[in-house]
Protein backbone atom coordinates (compact mmCIF):
# COMPACT_ATOMS: atom_id res chain seq x y z
CA UNK A 1 0.00 0.00 0.00
CA UNK A 2 2.58 2.52 0.39
CA UNK A 3 4.49 1.62 -2.24
CA UNK A 4 1.01 1.92 -4.66
CA UNK A 5 0.45 5.92 -2.32
CA UNK A 6 3.60 6.75 -3.97
CA UNK A 7 2.69 5.69 -6.70
CA UNK A 8 -0.55 7.47 -7.01
CA UNK A 9 1.28 10.48 -6.67
CA UNK A 10 4.28 10.18 -8.51
CA UNK A 11 3.01 11.35 -12.01
CA UNK A 12 4.79 13.47 -14.49
CA UNK A 13 5.29 16.33 -12.94
CA UNK A 14 7.30 14.38 -10.52
CA UNK A 15 8.84 11.63 -11.95
CA UNK A 16 10.31 14.39 -14.71
CA UNK A 17 11.89 16.59 -12.20
CA UNK A 18 9.54 19.38 -13.44
CA UNK A 19 7.44 20.01 -9.68
CA UNK A 20 10.82 19.69 -8.08
CA UNK A 21 12.28 22.52 -10.28
CA UNK A 22 8.93 24.51 -9.34
CA UNK A 23 8.26 23.89 -6.13
CA UNK A 24 11.70 23.44 -4.59
CA UNK A 25 14.73 23.90 -7.01
CA UNK A 26 14.00 26.96 -7.82
CA UNK A 27 14.34 28.42 -4.26
CA UNK A 28 18.07 26.99 -3.92
CA UNK A 29 19.10 25.29 -0.71
CA UNK A 30 16.08 26.63 1.37
CA UNK A 31 14.21 24.37 -1.10
CA UNK A 32 15.92 21.59 1.35
CA UNK A 33 14.39 23.00 4.17
CA UNK A 34 10.93 22.93 1.99
CA UNK A 35 11.18 19.11 1.31
CA UNK A 36 12.06 18.17 4.79
CA UNK A 37 8.88 20.07 5.93
CA UNK A 38 6.67 17.99 2.97
CA UNK A 39 8.28 14.95 4.10
CA UNK A 40 6.50 15.15 7.25
CA UNK A 41 3.16 16.53 6.53
CA UNK A 42 3.08 13.70 3.24
CA UNK A 43 3.78 11.02 6.29
CA UNK A 44 1.12 12.53 8.49
CA UNK A 45 -1.62 13.35 5.91
CA UNK A 46 -1.11 9.93 3.81
CA UNK A 47 -2.18 7.83 7.03
CA UNK A 48 -4.97 9.65 8.02
CA UNK A 49 -6.57 9.15 4.38
CA UNK A 50 -5.82 5.55 4.31
CA UNK A 51 -6.67 5.00 7.68
CA UNK A 52 -10.29 6.72 7.42
CA UNK A 53 -10.65 4.81 4.02
CA UNK A 54 -10.19 1.58 6.23
CA UNK A 55 -12.14 2.66 8.93
CA UNK A 56 -15.29 3.29 6.57
CA UNK A 57 -14.36 0.83 4.09
CA UNK A 58 -14.61 3.69 1.57
CA UNK A 59 -15.03 2.52 -2.02
CA UNK A 60 -15.80 6.17 -3.36
CA UNK A 61 -14.11 9.50 -2.27
CA UNK A 62 -17.55 11.10 -1.83
CA UNK A 63 -18.90 9.17 1.28
CA UNK A 64 -15.99 9.70 3.47
CA UNK A 65 -15.62 13.15 1.98
CA UNK A 66 -19.08 14.28 3.70
CA UNK A 67 -19.00 12.51 6.63
CA UNK A 68 -15.65 13.85 7.86
CA UNK A 69 -16.88 17.49 6.57
CA UNK A 70 -20.02 17.96 6.50
CA UNK A 71 -22.47 19.35 4.20
CA UNK A 72 -21.39 22.13 2.87
CA UNK A 73 -17.65 22.01 3.75
CA UNK A 74 -17.94 18.47 2.38
CA UNK A 75 -19.45 19.58 -0.86
CA UNK A 76 -16.53 21.76 -1.29
CA UNK A 77 -14.15 19.22 -0.41
CA UNK A 78 -15.44 17.25 -3.17
CA UNK A 79 -15.44 19.83 -5.63
CA UNK A 80 -12.04 20.23 -5.32
CA UNK A 81 -11.19 16.58 -5.18
CA UNK A 82 -13.35 16.18 -9.17
CA UNK A 83 -11.29 19.05 -9.89
CA UNK A 84 -8.13 17.63 -9.22
CA UNK A 85 -8.70 14.33 -10.62
CA UNK A 86 -9.49 15.44 -14.13
CA UNK A 87 -7.36 18.12 -14.59
CA UNK A 88 -4.03 15.91 -13.51
CA UNK A 89 -5.13 13.22 -15.32
CA UNK A 90 -4.74 15.65 -18.47
CA UNK A 91 -1.81 16.68 -17.30
CA UNK A 92 -0.71 12.91 -17.00
CA UNK A 93 -1.93 12.42 -20.71
CA UNK A 94 -0.02 15.73 -22.00
CA UNK A 95 3.33 15.11 -20.22
CA UNK A 96 2.97 11.25 -21.73
CA UNK A 97 3.02 12.50 -24.95
CA UNK A 98 6.01 15.37 -23.82
CA UNK A 99 7.87 12.05 -22.37
CA UNK A 100 8.23 10.34 -25.54
CA UNK A 101 8.89 13.38 -27.64
CA UNK A 102 11.58 14.47 -25.39
CA UNK A 103 13.40 11.15 -25.17
CA UNK A 104 12.43 9.28 -28.83
CA UNK A 105 11.82 12.17 -31.01
CA UNK A 106 7.99 10.82 -31.66
CA UNK A 107 5.03 13.56 -31.83
CA UNK A 108 3.44 13.90 -28.33
CA UNK A 109 0.13 12.65 -29.82
CA UNK A 110 1.18 9.65 -30.01
CA UNK A 111 2.49 9.04 -26.70
CA UNK A 112 -0.13 10.68 -25.08
CA UNK A 113 -2.98 8.02 -27.06
CA UNK A 114 -0.95 5.29 -26.25
CA UNK A 115 -1.37 6.71 -22.53
CA UNK A 116 -4.97 6.81 -23.22
CA UNK A 117 -5.15 3.04 -24.67
CA UNK A 118 -3.29 1.98 -21.33
CA UNK A 119 -5.08 3.54 -19.36
CA UNK A 120 -8.69 2.51 -20.24
CA UNK A 121 -7.78 -1.48 -20.78
CA UNK A 122 -5.85 -0.81 -16.74
CA UNK A 123 -9.64 0.80 -15.61
CA UNK A 124 -11.50 -2.45 -16.88
CA UNK A 125 -9.86 -4.26 -13.67
CA UNK A 126 -11.10 -4.94 -10.00
CA UNK A 127 -9.58 -2.42 -7.49
CA UNK A 128 -7.06 -4.50 -6.31
CA UNK A 129 -5.11 -5.49 -9.44
CA UNK A 130 -5.19 -1.69 -9.97
CA UNK A 131 -3.58 -0.98 -6.75
CA UNK A 132 -1.07 -3.76 -7.41
CA UNK A 133 -0.44 -2.54 -11.02
CA UNK A 134 0.16 0.74 -9.60
CA UNK A 135 2.27 -0.32 -6.99
CA UNK A 136 4.32 -3.02 -8.78
CA UNK A 137 5.80 0.04 -10.62
CA UNK A 138 7.46 2.22 -8.04
CA UNK A 139 10.28 0.45 -7.10
CA UNK A 140 12.12 0.72 -9.92
CA UNK A 141 11.45 4.43 -9.73
CA UNK A 142 12.91 4.53 -6.29
CA UNK A 143 15.83 2.97 -7.15
CA UNK A 144 16.50 5.29 -10.49
CA UNK A 145 16.09 8.15 -7.81
CA UNK A 146 18.59 6.88 -5.87
CA UNK A 147 21.19 6.25 -8.48
CA UNK A 148 20.63 9.42 -9.75
CA UNK A 149 21.15 11.20 -6.71
CA UNK A 150 24.24 9.34 -5.86
CA UNK A 151 26.38 10.22 -9.10
CA UNK A 152 24.72 13.59 -9.33
CA UNK A 153 26.23 14.59 -5.96
CA UNK A 154 29.49 12.48 -6.58
CA UNK A 155 30.05 14.24 -9.74
CA UNK A 156 29.25 18.13 -8.55
CA UNK A 157 31.37 20.54 -10.49
CA UNK A 158 29.96 23.52 -9.20
CA UNK A 159 30.22 24.95 -5.51
CA UNK A 160 26.31 25.07 -3.59
CA UNK A 161 26.70 28.75 -3.72
CA UNK A 162 27.21 29.25 -7.55
CA UNK A 163 24.08 26.83 -7.93
CA UNK A 164 22.31 28.87 -5.77
CA UNK A 165 22.01 32.05 -7.51
CA UNK A 166 21.60 29.81 -10.88
CA UNK A 167 18.30 28.01 -9.18
CA UNK A 168 17.35 31.26 -7.60
CA UNK A 169 17.29 32.87 -11.26
CA UNK A 170 14.56 29.88 -12.08
CA UNK A 171 11.17 31.65 -12.76
CA UNK A 172 8.26 30.06 -10.66
CA UNK A 173 4.65 30.83 -10.05
CA UNK A 174 5.17 30.41 -6.19
CA UNK A 175 5.84 33.18 -3.59
CA UNK A 176 8.46 31.67 -1.57
CA UNK A 177 9.43 28.25 -0.26
CA UNK A 178 7.91 27.87 3.04
CA UNK A 179 4.26 28.77 1.08
CA UNK A 180 5.42 26.38 -1.57
CA UNK A 181 5.92 23.20 0.77
CA UNK A 182 2.72 23.47 2.03
CA UNK A 183 1.48 23.94 -1.42
CA UNK A 184 2.88 21.51 -2.69
CA UNK A 185 1.31 18.59 -0.12
CA UNK A 186 -1.94 20.63 -0.31
CA UNK A 187 -1.70 19.41 -4.30
CA UNK A 188 -0.22 16.04 -3.95
CA UNK A 189 -3.22 14.97 -0.91
CA UNK A 190 -6.20 16.36 -3.85
CA UNK A 191 -4.21 14.30 -6.16
CA UNK A 192 -3.94 11.10 -3.98
CA UNK A 193 -7.29 12.03 -1.42
CA UNK A 194 -9.37 9.59 -3.72
CA UNK A 195 -7.65 6.59 -4.85
CA UNK A 196 -5.92 6.50 -1.18
CA UNK A 197 -9.57 6.32 0.42
CA UNK A 198 -10.19 4.06 -1.96
CA UNK A 199 -7.03 1.85 -1.11
CA UNK A 200 -7.68 2.29 2.74
CA UNK A 201 -11.20 0.81 2.37
CA UNK A 202 -9.58 -2.23 0.53
CA UNK A 203 -7.87 -2.90 3.79
CA UNK A 204 -10.14 -4.52 6.51
CA UNK A 205 -7.03 -3.99 8.95
CA UNK A 206 -7.23 -0.38 10.23
CA UNK A 207 -3.54 -0.21 11.53
CA UNK A 208 -2.17 -1.84 8.30
CA UNK A 209 -3.97 0.55 6.19
CA UNK A 210 -2.52 3.37 8.53
CA UNK A 211 0.78 2.41 8.27
CA UNK A 212 0.92 1.72 4.73
CA UNK A 213 -0.06 5.36 4.10
CA UNK A 214 2.85 6.78 6.65
CA UNK A 215 5.19 4.83 5.30
CA UNK A 216 4.36 5.84 1.89
CA UNK A 217 4.60 9.33 3.13
CA UNK A 218 7.65 9.22 4.39
CA UNK A 219 8.70 7.65 1.70
CA UNK A 220 7.58 10.27 -1.57
CA UNK A 221 9.45 13.00 0.45
CA UNK A 222 12.43 11.16 0.64
CA UNK A 223 12.06 10.76 -2.79
CA UNK A 224 11.54 14.51 -3.23
CA UNK A 225 14.60 15.56 -1.06
CA UNK A 226 16.96 13.23 -3.46
CA UNK A 227 15.62 14.36 -6.51
CA UNK A 228 15.99 18.29 -4.99
CA UNK A 229 19.70 17.39 -4.82
CA UNK A 230 19.94 15.60 -8.10
CA UNK A 231 18.35 18.58 -9.92
CA UNK A 232 20.21 21.55 -7.61
CA UNK A 233 23.50 19.78 -8.48
CA UNK A 234 22.98 19.82 -12.20
CA UNK A 235 20.73 22.62 -12.48
CA UNK A 236 22.87 24.87 -14.53
CA UNK A 237 22.79 22.31 -16.96
CA UNK A 238 18.93 21.05 -16.98
CA UNK A 239 17.05 24.62 -15.66
CA UNK A 240 15.34 25.12 -19.09
CA UNK A 241 14.39 21.45 -20.02
CA UNK A 242 11.08 20.07 -19.83
CA UNK A 243 12.20 16.69 -18.22
CA UNK A 244 15.25 17.73 -16.00
CA UNK A 245 15.40 13.74 -14.61
CA UNK A 246 15.77 12.74 -18.26
CA UNK A 247 18.16 15.32 -19.36
CA UNK A 248 20.53 14.31 -16.14
CA UNK A 249 20.18 10.75 -17.33
CA UNK A 250 20.55 11.63 -20.64
CA UNK A 251 23.91 13.28 -19.87
CA UNK A 252 24.89 10.01 -18.12
CA UNK A 253 24.26 7.68 -20.48
CA UNK A 254 21.75 7.72 -23.63
CA UNK A 255 21.04 3.73 -22.86
CA UNK A 256 19.75 4.36 -18.95
CA UNK A 257 18.26 7.19 -20.32
CA UNK A 258 16.03 4.79 -22.51
CA UNK A 259 15.33 2.92 -19.30
CA UNK A 260 14.28 6.08 -17.61
CA UNK A 261 12.32 7.47 -20.30
CA UNK A 262 10.23 3.78 -19.70
CA UNK A 263 10.09 4.55 -15.90
CA UNK A 264 8.60 7.61 -16.20
CA UNK A 265 6.08 6.69 -18.22
CA UNK A 266 5.10 3.70 -16.21
CA UNK A 267 4.99 6.16 -13.23
CA UNK A 268 2.83 8.72 -15.46
CA UNK A 269 0.89 5.90 -16.18
CA UNK A 270 0.38 4.99 -12.34
CA UNK A 271 -1.01 8.38 -11.80
CA UNK A 272 -3.42 8.93 -14.85
CA UNK A 273 -4.66 4.80 -13.90
CA UNK A 274 -5.82 6.39 -10.22
CA UNK A 275 -6.95 9.60 -11.91
CA UNK A 276 -9.69 8.44 -13.69
CA UNK A 277 -10.28 5.39 -12.26
CA UNK A 278 -11.55 7.36 -9.47
CA UNK A 279 -12.95 10.42 -11.14
CA UNK A 280 -14.93 7.21 -13.00
CA UNK A 281 -15.53 5.80 -9.11
CA UNK A 282 -16.81 9.17 -8.22
CA UNK A 283 -19.89 9.30 -10.30
CA UNK A 284 -20.47 5.77 -11.82
CA UNK A 285 -20.79 2.35 -9.93
CA UNK A 286 -17.36 0.47 -10.44
CA UNK A 287 -17.43 -2.67 -12.64
CA UNK A 288 -20.15 -1.40 -14.90
CA UNK A 289 -20.65 -1.15 -18.66
CA UNK A 290 -21.81 2.70 -17.63
CA UNK A 291 -18.39 2.94 -16.17
CA UNK A 292 -16.58 2.30 -18.74
CA UNK A 293 -18.15 4.14 -21.21
CA UNK A 294 -18.26 7.25 -18.54
CA UNK A 295 -14.15 6.57 -18.20
CA UNK A 296 -13.59 6.33 -22.04
CA UNK A 297 -15.94 9.71 -22.66
CA UNK A 298 -13.43 11.14 -20.18
CA UNK A 299 -10.34 10.02 -21.67
CA UNK A 300 -11.52 10.83 -24.73
CA UNK A 301 -11.92 14.98 -23.48
CA UNK A 302 -8.41 14.74 -21.63
CA UNK A 303 -6.70 13.48 -24.55
CA UNK A 304 -8.44 16.39 -26.86
CA UNK A 305 -7.11 18.87 -23.71
CA UNK A 306 -3.69 17.67 -23.58
CA UNK A 307 -2.56 19.62 -26.44
CA UNK A 308 -2.41 22.27 -24.67
CA UNK A 309 1.10 21.40 -23.82
CA UNK A 310 2.71 19.44 -20.56
CA UNK A 311 4.21 22.30 -19.13
CA UNK A 312 2.06 24.81 -20.08
CA UNK A 313 -0.88 23.02 -18.13
CA UNK A 314 1.37 21.83 -15.33
CA UNK A 315 2.47 25.70 -14.28
CA UNK A 316 -1.37 26.60 -14.86
CA UNK A 317 -3.17 23.78 -12.85
CA UNK A 318 -0.77 22.85 -10.05
CA UNK A 319 -0.19 26.25 -7.98
CA UNK A 320 -4.48 26.70 -8.49
CA UNK A 321 -5.19 23.19 -7.22
CA UNK A 322 -2.65 23.14 -4.39
CA UNK A 323 -4.53 26.87 -3.61
CA UNK A 324 -7.65 25.22 -3.18
CA UNK A 325 -6.66 21.98 -1.66
CA UNK A 326 -5.89 23.63 1.43
CA UNK A 327 -9.78 23.24 2.08
CA UNK A 328 -9.01 19.06 2.09
CA UNK A 329 -5.74 19.47 4.11
CA UNK A 330 -7.72 21.65 6.98
CA UNK A 331 -10.30 19.00 6.74
CA UNK A 332 -8.18 15.99 7.60
CA UNK A 333 -6.32 17.40 10.03
CA UNK A 334 -9.72 17.75 11.83
CA UNK A 335 -10.91 14.58 10.86
CA UNK A 336 -7.51 13.22 12.22
CA UNK A 337 -8.83 14.27 15.86
CA UNK A 338 -12.15 13.21 15.34
CA UNK A 339 -12.01 9.78 13.06
CA UNK A 340 -15.68 9.11 11.84
CA UNK A 341 -17.53 7.09 14.10
CA UNK A 342 -19.15 4.93 10.74
CA UNK A 343 -16.62 2.71 9.92
CA UNK A 344 -16.24 1.24 14.14
CA UNK A 345 -17.78 -1.36 12.84
CA UNK A 346 -14.97 -2.74 10.74
CA UNK A 347 -12.97 -2.69 13.33
CA UNK A 348 -14.92 -4.42 15.78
Amino acid sequence: MGSAFIGIIVGAGFASGKEIVQYFTSFGLLGIIGAIISTVLFAYFGMVLTRIGSRMQTTSHKEAVYTISGKYLGFIVDAVIVITLFSVGVVMIAGAGSNLNQQFGLPPFIGSLLMVVLVFLTVLLKVDRVVSVIGSITPFLILAIVIISVYCLTTMTESFSSLNSVATAVQTPLPNWWFSAINYVSFNMAVGASMALVMGGAEKDEKAAALGGLVGGLGLGIMILLSHLAIFSKIDVVKDADLPMLAIINDISPILAILMAIILYGMIFNTAVSMFYSFGARFVQRGTSRFRLFVFIVLVIGFGLSFFGFSKLLDLMYPFIGNIGLFLMLTLLIASFKLPKKAMRSSK
